[in-house]
């Protein structure tokens, strides 16, 4: 048995590489919702194992109700089975969450990723009363999303040790980047599916018993990250480590010249798939920024 398969209670068994799908805009900001479609068919043609549409990469906060259930339509109709889609549909409040997590369900998603409630702290009870609310209102399995820097919110083991004991719960996507809370987390929970949340820790988290990654980087090089975790599912552990050394420099790349999500969408146009512009505040890089990145990306040999 591999060192990082899935948790015995996902039925999903999630595993190996799932990317953060983007939100596709047209140029006045609106959604575009047939390419963000193609998007999520852009990565799966790479051979990702799972698609997450509506992560920190899709702009869900940055999206109306209505919006971010098109995103959701849309890219269920698109996959349709090929492989599971696994919806974001965490909110600040759990009458939100809740009310996504329904609408996903209703149209025929696969598992639900709820981000922790972000901008006002949580107490242990406030976890789980917030899970266990959103499990009593859906069938679906629920994968935590556990991001502390951007939500402000860092779950404690101990409430982790009674949100697991939540039927539906039954996985983590962990960008905390602290990988020994990780780890402890994976050694107490083998029932639990894990999965790396950053590109910094792909190798890293499969070496500690994660059984996927949710990779930024697998939204525009979906076949280096897929590559990487055949390389270690196949025992090449040289050649795993080798290519996260080159998910670090793609990584480097994308953050030149500021955030790392306008990095993503201009490697995207740099590959010739146009996922549009970011949604105000956010922005694509400057013409002297796309240009750097292209110089980095060209001398990967990775357009």
């Amino acid at each position: 048995m591999a060192n990082h398969d899935p948790g015995t209670d996902d039925p999903l068994s999630i595993h190996g590489v799932v990317p953060p799908t983007v939100t596709a805009f047209h140029d006045d900001e609106s959604v575009d919702y047939e390419t963000t479609a193609a998007h999520a068919r852009f990565v799966v043609d790479g051979g990702t194992h799972g698609v997450f549409p509506l992560g920190t990469n899709g702009e869900f906060p940055l999206l109306t109700p209505d919006e971010r259930k098109g995103v959701v339509e849309a890219v269920v109709d698109e996959i349709d089975g090929d492989v599971p889609v696994i919806a974001g549909v965490g909110a600040p409040s759990t009458r939100e969450t809740v009310d996504h997590a329904t609408h996903a369900e209703s149209v025929g998603a696969d598992g639900l990723v709820v981000v922790t409630p972000y901008y006002y702290p949580l107490d242990h009870d406030a976890y789980l009363e917030h899970y266990r609310r959103v499990a009593e209102a859906t069938s679906l399995p629920i994968y935590i999303y556990h991001i502390p820097s951007k939500t402000g919110n860092s779950i404690p083991r101990t409430t982790l040790d009674e949100l697991v004991e939540i039927d539906s719960v039954v996985g983590l996507k962990d960008s905390s980047k602290d990988v020994p809370w990780l780890a402890q987390s994976i050694d107490a929970h083998p029932e639990m599916t894990f999965l790396a949340g950053s590109d910094s820790l792909l190798f890293t988290g499969l070496e500690i018993g994660c059984s996927g990654m949710v990779s930024a980087v697998a939204n525009v090089f979906p076949e280096l990250v897929v590559d990487l975790y055949e390389a270690y599912d196949e025992g090449d552990e040289a050649r795993a480590r080798a290519l996260q050394s080159r998910v670090y420099d793609v990584r480097d790349a994308l953050k030149v010249g500021g955030a790392y999500m306008s990095g993503v969408k201009t490697a995207l146009q740099l590959r010739g798939f146009d996922a549009g512009p970011l949604r105000s505040p956010l922005r694509l890089k400057d013409e002297a920024s796309a240009a750097e990145l292209e110089a980095e990306l060209e001398a990967l040999e990775l357009l």
